[in-house]
């Protein structure tokens, strides 16, 4: 099963990333797991992400590509993987193709005001990475951790502003992605494209993901 997740900030492309490999025995690839690991490796793809995050650029879609092409041939990837945050853009997708064939591409769409609901009252203990949020799993004690009493914080990158910025940065890169394999699959039937509503609980979308994968 070859699989790629696709949904905005806030989506909840994390969770069920974490509920379908489990269920497919296949592991969950994001482009950040993959810089950390060339990074730590101290390759040479992996110092030039290294320069450049330290930098504060976007690594290039090449050296991404480069990248992919690497971990999706390790052994752990033989019987399938799940891609998380890529492709993110219409020429990684034309290069992903050329890569390895996908069997499904899962379009996790959840309404944009619920994305800002979601982050902005996301709330977190900075030293332990515990994550609150104001409506659906509030602290104990207002704005305090439950372990410790420690204030909570809000990510700077969590205020409105911030989100509705970042997430038109996603529909002006991503959404082309959508109109590319909604074609694929009329033209060719492969792969197969979902959009999956993703506002319901997380067992109802991890089932409503599930079922309609074969």
């Amino acid at each position: 099963m070859r699989l790629i997740l696709l949904g905005c900030p806030g989506a909840g492309k994390g969770t069920q990333a974490k509920l379908i490999t489990a269920h497919y025995h296949i592991p969950a690839i994001s482009t950040g797991d993959i810089f950390r690991a060339a990074i730590q490796q101290e390759s040479a793809l992996g110092k030039q992400v290294k320069r450049l995050v330290e930098q504060g650029q976007l690594v290039p879609d090449d050296l991404v590509i480069r990248l992919v092409a690497e971990r999706i041939q390790q052994n752990d990837c033989r019987q399938g993987f799940l891609l998380d945050g890529f492709p993110r853009t219409v020429v990684q997708a034309e290069a992903l193709q050329k890569l390895s064939p996908i069997d499904y591409v899962i379009d996790i769409d959840v309404p944009e005001e619920e994305i800002v609901r979601r982050l902005s009252g996301r709330r977190i203990h900075s030293p332990s990475g515990r994550t609150y949020h104001v409506i659906y799993q509030p602290p104990l004690r207002a704005e305090q951790d439950d372990v410790t009493g420690e204030p909570l914080i809000q990510r700077p990158d969590d205020n409105e502003t911030t989100i509705r910025k970042r997430l038109a940065v996603y529909y002006e890169q991503t959404r082309p992605l959508q109109y590319f394999y909604e074609k694929m699959q009329q033209e060719f039937n492969t792969p197969r494209y979902l959009k999956i509503d993703g506002t319901g609980s997380v067992e109802s979308i991890t089932q409503a993901i599930l079922s309609q994968l074969h």
